[in-house]
């Protein structure tokens, strides 16, 4: 009977968790399309106080845990309605809130090289991991052995096709020819000493080939171009939202929802849709990654370490799986904001952090960090 309740409730707390990042996806993306920028910045604002305050009473009172997922369900569609109600009244007192929203805005342009190097980061836990569970696989059978040799070489021929597609795109000026020759010979020395080395394998370097062949066809300058991403266009229709007379949300809900399709299908590019889909992804596949990095994971019930005996990757581990909400708020936000010309840049040097991080994890590697298996042991103190 215990078992059972205890199961019941399990599921109930995932569907409050779910619909909590449900309500995140929906509500930024429709204030944005419904009002206007300030409004979806000031919206945002408010979603990372609260996502702050949840987050610091799941650190520090772990006893509330079991109902933080529940009381926050509210919170959400009253920030909201919030929103809507403020942009729709004349009072001279919520300038300090366009204000505060106006100073966040401009944060989170700042903190792009922040949130650029948390995806290359998050995607070398992923990409690792996967190739140590395919290679403790395919110690099993042949069958295993077959299919992941069939699933990397697929994961090579993309990423070259995909890369020779963007080419053209790419190479219109002597820097960027430049930056892509290196990093393409950096790529692929480093996987013929990871390979020399014995330090990776197939699976890791295919799906680190198929990263950068993704990154390379976002530094096109014609994949925004030609969905107007970062054209006047693209911004004129922001500000075409924030012009229009002020439709109120509840009366008016499914003109709200068809707008919001509206502005995913037509205004939104679809590069901007598919990174903002990979980055969410491979932080949440991070996040469940980094507990099991190192000696000391993320401790149960029944096995409590104090903070003060933890190792220090053990403690950055536990602070940035408490706060993922705060940075599943702001990247989502940043991504929303995102202006692809300035961006190429920026996936430049995402480009090279990504194979620097990964050159210094062959280099830190070692034989004597393998286990029985072959797969590499992590090397995070």
């Amino acid at each position: 009977m215990a078992t059972s309740h205890w199961l019941i409730w399990s599921a109930l707390a995932s569907a409050a968790k779910l619909g909590t990042a449900s309500q995140v996806l929906l509500y930024l993306p429709l204030t944005l399309s419904a009002l206007s920028p300030p409004a979806f910045l000031l919206l945002s604002l408010l979603q990372t106080l609260h996502s702050l305050i949840h987050c610091t009473l799941y650190l520090i009172a772990p006893a509330l845990s079991t109902f933080l997922p529940f009381l926050q369900l509210p919170v959400h569609p009253f920030l909201l309605l919030f929103s809507f109600n403020l942009f729709a009244s004349s009072s001279s007192s919520r300038w300090w809130l366009l204000d505060g929203a106006q100073l966040w805005g401009k944060a989170l342009r700042l903190w792009t090289p922040i949130f650029v190097g948390m995806e290359g980061l998050a995607s070398i836990i992923v990409i690792q991991a996967t190739g140590k569970t395919g290679r403790v696989m395919a110690e099993r059978s042949e069958t295993w052995q077959l299919m992941l040799l069939v699933g990397a070489a697929a994961a090579y021929v993309s990423s070259a096709s995909w890369i020779v597609w963007s080419y053209s795109a790419i190479a219109t000026t002597p820097l960027t020819s430049t930056l892509f020759g290196v990093a393409a010979t950096a790529l692929i020395f480093l996987t013929l000493i990871g390979f020399a080395q014995r330090r990776t394998n197939v699976i890791e370097s295919s799906l680190l080939a198929l990263y950068f062949a993704y990154n390379v066809w976002l530094c096109s300058p014609d994949t925004g171009e030609e969905y107007g991403y970062g054209s006047e266009m693209y911004y004129a229709s922001w500000v075409g939202a924030g012009a229009a007379a002020y439709v109120p949300l509840l009366q008016n809900l499914l003109y709200h929802l068809s707008k919001l399709l509206s502005f995913i299908t037509h205004t939104l590019p679809k590069p901007l849709l598919l990174s903002l889909l990979y980055r969410l992804m491979i932080l949440q596949l991070a996040s469940k990654i980094l507990p099991q990095i190192g000696d000391n994971s993320w401790p149960s019930s029944d096995d409590e370490v104090a903070w003060e005996d933890m190792r220090p990757s053990s403690r950055l581990t536990q602070v940035l799986l408490a706060y993922r909400q705060t940075i599943f708020v702001t990247v989502y936000s940043h991504l929303l904001l995102l202006d692809a010309p300035s961006q190429i840049w920026w996936r430049w040097a995402n480009v090279f952090f990504t194979l620097v991080t990964w050159a210094m994890e062959l280099l830190l590697t070692n034989e004597d960090d393998t286990d029985e298996m072959g797969a590499k042991g992590w090397k995070v103190d």
